[in-house]
């Protein structure tokens, strides 16, 4: 769109503008932004899905990978998560053995180097989706705008959102599927490389960016949905629709309705049928794969999708969209966690929160009616493909058709922000446009770039250990239990006690039916000699969770102590059937007779 780069002329150089310089310098600014984090700890998630799988060491069968989750365990367990990453922990496992073990410095390198070579991509990408397709008589591709492609790839790259996927080892998930979910893209641009003939294509291409979709999403479940953007850019930008033109002409019940050139063209029914089947045949495969069951989850992971009103789940998922509108918008109220009360449910409209929902339905309705009505075709193209961008990544995430086990989730904005930096993008072209003042617009870009590129060197140095990340979400989540658990188990680690307490007492002040923090409450009570309180604890805890098997063994321990040894036997003997393999357990049990004079009765 070279009206769009003629007025960012003011705001990206013409002294940058060939391609290997624009690449060469958002290269450099994402590596930048995130190289403090290359010497982190594995923190957080990063514990489950790497220290504690098994299934990166080098004993565990190769094929156990298609067959485990992320977390290591089997699809076919009830407890299983079902996110289904297999390429993922491949490259994981790759990792562990190139470096000789659990050394975080190579997990971290590699997520940094992925996020350089996507931004990279991302001017590839956005001169697609910003100046269209078109190839020189040699094949070709024409950057027919170079300006506003290397803006919206350095937004891209130093949006400070992304910090959790490169600074967190476990957004290699999402960083996998969003490098795929993009070469998708630019091999379906490239099916139409050969010929410039309208209605023609190279059905190999086609059919290549099917399959980088489906491996797409064996890294990260939403990167099949670049099925669903090709079929968007090829309707848009390949068949050129006018949709303001078809609507038109239905309402009005136009006879030559038939005659629009899109919805006779063959070719460009043969590729949405390809996409639409291919979409189709992954999906039903991963859901077998499965089980053909849901994952399950629990009212703490998304309260408002266990609401009992229609209404008021409707009002909250909106009100969740609004929230991460915010986060790309506004990106310095971070989280790693977002669960467990630190976004309280809306329960009417009379709540203030509305007003945030509400301000997104206008910003959407007006966006969608520039992408309809805009009498410029290009700027009517552009908004459409933005709002693709940023809308189709992200409905995996919506709640709309299945259950999520979050309620805000920084990383799965990671694709969805391109989509928003596109339209920052056309924004600031048209101020510059709009006013006389070029100059200071430029300024405030490069402020926002600026201050972006700090906000995630600060970010990525909070994701260097558990002790910094958890006490960041204290200001940001203090109604979050999580935050205060987390808090509390890391001092507790460390051997502070006291103040563990301080921060387990409030975790469970916050969600009465947090059994985790009640069991490690109960611990650190029990080894103070505070047995009758850890008793109460541990107590209410088996009584919320009848199958926790720690806290039953736990309060087997504090009976023990009590010298109630009946009722420890029987702790014991609860810890085993809800978990056989409990080797403390069984020796604890083993234990009983000596101290009570009694033969040891059967274990079994």
């Amino acid at each position: 769109m070279a009206e769009l780069d003629t007025d960012l002329d003011h705001i990206i150089p013409s002294s940058v503008l060939p391609p290997f310089w624009a690449k060469l310098v958002v290269g450099f600014v994402s590596l930048v932004c995130f190289a403090r984090s290359y010497d982190g700890d594995f923190v957080f998630d990063d514990s489950e899905a790497i220290v504690n799988n098994k299934d990166l060491r080098a004993e565990t069968p190769l094929g156990d990978l298609w067959h485990h989750d992320f977390w290591g365990s089997r699809l076919s367990s009830n407890t299983s998560h079902k996110s289904y990453r297999p390429l993922t922990v491949l490259t994981f496992r790759i990792n562990y053995y190139l470096s000789g073990g659990f050394h975080p410095v190579s997990f971290h390198v590699v997520n940094i180097l992925l996020h350089g070579g996507i931004s990279v991509l991302m001017v590839d990408v956005f001169s697609v989706l910003f100046g269209g397709l078109q190839y020189t008589s040699k094949g070709r591709r024409l950057n027919l705008a170079p300006r506003s492609s290397l803006l919206a790839a350095l937004l891209f790259a130093v949006h400070p959102v992304h910090t959790e996927c490169v600074a967190g080892v476990v957004g290699r998930a999402d960083l996998l599927g969003a490098l795929f979910f993009l070469l998708s893209f630019l091999g379906y641009c490239k099916a139409f490389r050969e010929s410039n003939k309208e209605g023609t294509h190279s059905t190999f291409w086609v059919l290549l960016s099917i399959l980088l979709g489906a491996v797409a999403m064996l890294c990260k479940e939403q990167g099949i949905t670049v099925l669903g953007l090709n079929a968007v850019f090829d309707i848009l930008v390949i068949g050129k629709l006018n949709v303001l033109e078809i609507v038109q002409k239905v309402l009005h019940k136009d006879k030559s309705l038939e005659n629009i050139s899109v919805l006779r063209n063959g070719g460009l029914l043969f590729r949405i049928t390809l996409l639409a089947s291919g979409g189709a045949g992954v999906l039903f495969v991963r859901w077998r794969i499965m089980g053909t069951g849901p994952p399950a989850f629990t009212e703490v992971d998304n309260p408002a999708s266990f609401a009992d009103s229609a209404l008021v789940r409707a009002i909250n998922y909106n009100y969740y969209y609004s929230l991460n509108a915010w986060l790309l918008l506004c990106p310095w109220w971070l989280c790693f966690d977002w669960s467990m009360g630190c976004i309280p449910l809306i329960k009417s409209v009379g709540d203030w929160r509305v007003i945030a929902l509400a301000a997104l339905w206008i910003c959407l309705i007006g966006l969608i009616r520039q992408a309809l009505c805009s009498e410029d075709s290009h700027r009517r193209r552009i908004l459409t493909l933005g709002l693709g961008f940023l809308i189709i990544p992200f409905l995996p995430a919506s709640n709309l058709f299945f259950r999520v086990g979050f309620v805000v989730a920084e990383r799965v904005l990671y694709l969805p922000s391109a989509g928003y930096c596109m339209l920052l993008t056309l924004g600031f072209g048209a101020l510059s446009k709009h006013t006389r003042k070029k100059k200071l617009i430029g300024a405030f870009v490069l402020g926002i770039l600026f201050i972006n590129m700090l906000r995630c060197v600060t970010r990525s140095c909070e994701w260097r250990s558990e002790e910094r990340l958890f006490r960041s979400a204290l200001s940001v989540c203090p109604l979050n239990a999580k935050v205060h658990y987390n808090v509390g188990k890391n001092l507790a680690d460390k051997g502070n006690q006291t103040a563990a307490i301080r921060y387990y007492r409030e975790a469970v002040r916050l969600n009465p039916k947090y059994v985790h923090a009640m069991n490690n409450l109960g611990n650190i009570l029990k080894e103070r000699n505070e047995l009758r309180e850890a008793e109460e604890l541990l107590s209410l805890a088996v009584q919320i969770q009848p199958d926790f098997a720690a806290a039953w063994m736990n309060l087997g321990i504090v009976q023990n102590s009590l010298k109630r040894f009946e009722a420890a036997e029987q702790s014991y003997r609860t810890a085993i059937k809800h978990r056989r393999k409990y080797p403390d357990c069984y020796y604890n049990l083993g234990r009983l007779p000596s101290l009570t004079g009694r033969i040891a009765s059967k274990l079994f």
